[in-house]
């Protein structure tokens, strides 16, 4: 097989049935069957490679974790019903009670719910450390501390992070450098070259592209995939057959389609940031952006995430959001169509206003998810919005 990412993508498949299908068939079964005591005995005992029911493995996930395996230039891998399935299990089969977390402070809201309600219960503590704060990561690491996390880019501020300088201080302190690499995909960065021991991504963002279906995935060392799928095994996050069938195919376009997404994205950024009404764009691969040469060092493009700031803070963001035409209000991103959020009066109204600055979230703030359609169309809309 090719190590060339487009025929990965299109070409990992599962083994033909006697029916000789050119496409994958979807396997919706929950469990499998024996031909005999022995067979079920080794099989369970593990000493035969074989699917033994849907909530462990499936013909389905297999193929859509074996394709993330090999683009991430991973060991291993294990799929999940959602990206936060995913966060969550790889947290819950590694860490102890009395261990300790290191992250940067910019991370989806969710995840940071997760450090600061729920693994607080188990005695799993967290410290944040700025993304323009990275010489401070020593300082926060504990004799406790066993993992160092980070997404990049982040959610939604795209602040970028230097994978190679975590790593580095990983590797030092004998930590476990775990990324979410959501907002990149495989296609378009690979922690992993850069020292990441696990890489986690919400599938249900460009991986899927056309906002169907949930998903998520863990890859990375074999050792540590086997302690996740253990966990996962028994508490049940599983992928389901007909999600991971989608997002198989979906990967099969990814880079075609992330391509375009970035080639739009640029342009939309560029737009923007010589526009009167906006304050600020931040986009990976605009050359104002704070970390531009590590964006530049560590990704093959920008991405399809344009953040920027309205000029007349909330108001004005409730305003543009009520004159948008063409593109999407949603929470989601990644999708084939344009899509933009105000954070400060949705996903993150909850926060008090110095959590939000915390993370780049001004009150103007809005995140745009270029989609796919002709950019000057998109750039048009987005125009009159700001205009009105």
């Amino acid at each position: 097989m090719s190590h060339n990412f487009e025929t990965q993508a299109v070409r990992i498949q599962t083994e033909r049935s006697q029916f000789s299908e050119h496409s994958t068939p979807l396997y919706i079964t929950s469990s499998f069957i024996f031909d005999d005591a022995e067979d079920m005995r080794a099989s369970f005992a593990e000493e035969k490679q074989r699917n033994l029911y849907s909530r462990f493995s499936n013909p389905n996930t297999t193929e859509f974790v074996d394709k993330i395996v090999a683009m991430e230039g991973a060991e291993a891998g294990y799929a999940f019903a959602t990206g936060m399935s995913a966060v969550f299990s790889t947290f819950g089969a590694l860490l102890n009670s009395g261990d300790h977390i290191v992250s940067s402070r910019s991370v989806f809201g969710s995840t940071h719910s997760l450090f600061t309600k729920y693994l607080p219960k188990w005695n799993i503590e967290t410290s944040y450390f700025k993304v323009n704060e990275v010489d401070k990561v020593e300082s926060l690491i504990q004799p406790n501390t066993k993992i160092l996390y980070a997404e990049s880019p982040t959610n939604p501020a795209v602040d970028i992070l230097d994978l190679e300088l975590l790593s580095a201080i990983a590797k030092k302190h004998k930590l476990l450098l775990v990324v979410d690499n959501c907002f990149a995909t495989p296609y378009l960065q690979n922690p992993i070259k850069f020292g990441a021991d696990l890489v986690i991504h919400s599938a249900t963002k460009l991986i899927d592209g056309q906002g169907r279906v949930l998903g998520g995935v863990t890859v990375g060392k074999a050792d540590l995939v086997r302690e996740i799928y253990l966990f996962s095994r028994n508490t049940g996050p599983a992928m389901s057959p007909f999600n991971a069938w989608v997002l198989s195919k979906s990967l099969e376009t990814l880079a075609v389609r992330a391509d375009k997404h970035c080639q739009n994205a640029l342009k939309v950024a560029q737009f923007l940031e010589s526009h009167s009404e906006v304050n600020f764009v931040k986009y990976p691969f605009l050359k104002s952006h704070p970390q531009y040469k590590v964006a530049k060092k560590q990704m093959r493009l920008g991405g399809n995430i344009v953040v920027f700031e309205i000029k007349g803070g909330v108001e004005a963001g409730r305003r543009f959001l009520d004159r948008i035409k063409l593109c999407s209000l949603s929470a989601n991103l990644g999708d084939s169509r344009t899509i933009v959020t105000h954070p400060s009066s949705t996903t993150h109204s909850k926060l008090s206003t110095e959590d939000r600055l915390e993370v780049g979230i001004t009150d103007g703030l809005v995140r745009c998810s270029v989609g796919l359609e002709f950019v000057d169309d998109v750039i048009k809309d987005l125009d009159q919005a700001l205009n009105n």
